[in-house]
């Protein structure tokens, strides 16, 4: 039986991040292999004109067809990549062509959905199309993105974001797995999956993950707190009390809290928590160990404190986290 194939339409324009651009495709052409009998992907990259398009990176893509082209064409989904522009000060900012947002703002009412990747969800929110809605896009220009536009929600935290049919993605890398979030609302987790398996990433993340994970936390500046963080991994199944870390650093518990407020922006007791959960989260992926086992080795005590503690970090459970994303046989 013939399937009908669903319209990717990827938006081009001059200085767009390339993986941007690259990424969501090859995602796409997975599923298509991957997927039996459900429907397929046919992606396009389109833009004002026939001539190649400079990415950031200075590599030179191809249009497959221009926007007047797509005229009469009933699009799936459009894909709005990001770029980034140096200010005067050296400071890089979203690029918002205006040219761009009139674009988008044109194909947004033909498609069935629309998702933006990394700091594309400047033009998404300069076309109106964010107003009233929660969204994420890149940690770095969250704060610009919510007082350029305060009828909109912004989040910083998620790797992607859904409302409605309009979708939000954080970081470069976390097209992919925006990518494979649209493939599993159209064809199910297990092709999801089975795609995420031939990218070889290390796992399907859900949407309400953070866009960070403790070991790419902002490195430290002195030798002090590098060394606490180091005595933290090294006893992570112990006690770890401000009083027996202050002791450590012979220093007051008041100079401890106010050293890792100022040197990672958050408190003693939320960064060993911050620390538990990323191990506890590598053992449910590669280890068939137990939860009490885990629970223990990673200084939650009990499996209660380890399932509260991933509420608050994930929304979700450890046994659902295992369950989705175990890297190990069943």
């Amino acid at each position: 039986m013939h399937t009908v194939d669903r319209l990717i339409v990827i938006v081009l324009f001059d200085q767009v991040d390339l993986l941007d651009v690259t990424g969501p495709p090859e995602v796409f052409h997975l599923a298509r292999r991957e997927a039996e009998e459900a429907a397929a992907y046919e992606v396009l990259l389109a833009a004002g004109t026939p001539d190649p398009v400079v990415t950031a990176a200075g590599v030179r893509v191809l249009p497959d067809v221009t926007f007047d082209a797509l005229a009469a064409r009933s699009i799936d989904t459009v894909i709005v990549p990001g770029a980034v522009e140096a200010d005067g000060g050296g400071r890089l900012r979203p690029a918002v062509d205006p040219v761009v947002v009139r674009r988008v703002r044109a194909l947004a009412p033909r498609a069935r959905r629309i998702a933006s990747v990394c700091v594309g969800a400047h033009i998404l929110a300069a076309a109106g199309l964010l107003d009233g809605k929660r969204a994420t896009t890149h940690w770095s220009t969250a704060p610009q993105l919510a007082a350029d536009h305060p009828a909109v929600r912004v989040d910083a935290d998620p790797i992607f974001i859904r409302q409605g049919e309009v979708w939000t993605g954080a970081g470069i890398s976390a097209c992919l797995d925006l990518s494979l979030a649209l493939i599993a609302d159209d064809l199910g987790e297990a092709v999801a999956l089975r795609v995420a398996r031939h990218l070889v990433m290390y796992l399907k993340r859900p949407g309400g993950q953070s866009q960070f994970s403790v070991p790419l936390e902002q490195p430290s500046t002195t030798r002090r707190i590098e060394d606490l963080r180091h005595y933290i991994l090294r006893h992570l199944a112990e006690p770890l009390t401000v009083g027996r870390l202050a002791g450590y650093a012979h220093i007051s518990d008041r100079q401890l809290t106010r050293i890792f407020k100022n040197e990672l922006g958050t408190t003693p007791h939320a960064y060993i928590e911050s620390v538990r959960v990323e191990r506890a989260r590598n053992e449910l992926e590669s280890t068939d160990a137990t939860l009490e086992r885990i629970a223990a080795a990673c200084g939650f005590g009990t499996p209660d404190t380890l399932v509260r503690a991933f509420r608050r970090r994930l929304d979700t459970t450890p046994t659902e986290y295992r369950r989705r994303f175990r890297t190990t046989p069943g």
